[in-house]
């Protein structure tokens, strides 16, 4: 169904539609029965969000950001797997996407999920881009499985060289320490 999805948004020319739209679709969405499949849910956050995420310059509206927390509301696995990758990966800067990533993680996305960003965050070599990220994802204190806490422990000694002089990966470590001080020693 993956070329006939497609088709069909192209059709509709939802990448490109107005924002407004886009929420009124969003809730149409929502209302479906049964729910979509992973792999429809995926396509559609892939044509409805990525290429506006991608495109941020300054702060989404607020139509796009009713639209995302909708849409990750109900389908928060593959929005991640998409979206939330797509952005992780994406060279430079990006300080609109990840301020974006940030607020879906602190007021959005379940705990699964809040995890799952951990996990891509430490699969991308780390930027000064990603530790607002993974602060946004301690800051939610969810509880990590020993196997992502000790990935997250090894890469930031990995990487304390390169962030001597980081103030946000001192936060980071800070954040690290005070929540997990039972776990490190």
């Amino acid at each position: 169904c993956r070329p006939q999805l497609e088709g069909l948004c192209s059709f509709l020319q939802l990448s490109t539609c107005p924002e407004h739209l886009l929420v009124c679709f969003c809730s149409w969405l929502l209302a479906l029965t049964p729910d979509l499949s992973y792999t429809s849910a995926a396509i559609l956050a892939e044509q409805l969000f990525l290429r506006r995420v991608l495109s941020l310059t300054q702060p989404p509206s607020r139509h796009l950001m009713a639209a995302l927390a909708s849409f990750c509301s109900k389908y928060s696995q593959p929005f991640c797997r998409v979206l939330v990758a797509a952005v992780l990966q994406e060279p430079g800067e990006g300080a609109e996407q990840t301020k974006l990533v940030c607020e879906l993680v602190e007021e959005c996305l379940e705990p699964d999920c809040v995890r799952l960003v951990l996990s891509q965050v430490l699969e991308v070599p780390l930027s000064e881009k990603l530790l607002p990220v993974a602060q946004a994802v301690l800051g939610r204190q969810e509880v990590l499985p020993p196997e992502l806490f000790d990935l997250l422990v090894l890469t930031l000694c990995r990487q304390a060289p390169a962030f001597a002089t980081s103030l946000n990966y001192a936060k980071l470590v800070t954040a690290v320490l005070t929540m997990y001080q039972s776990q490190v020693s």
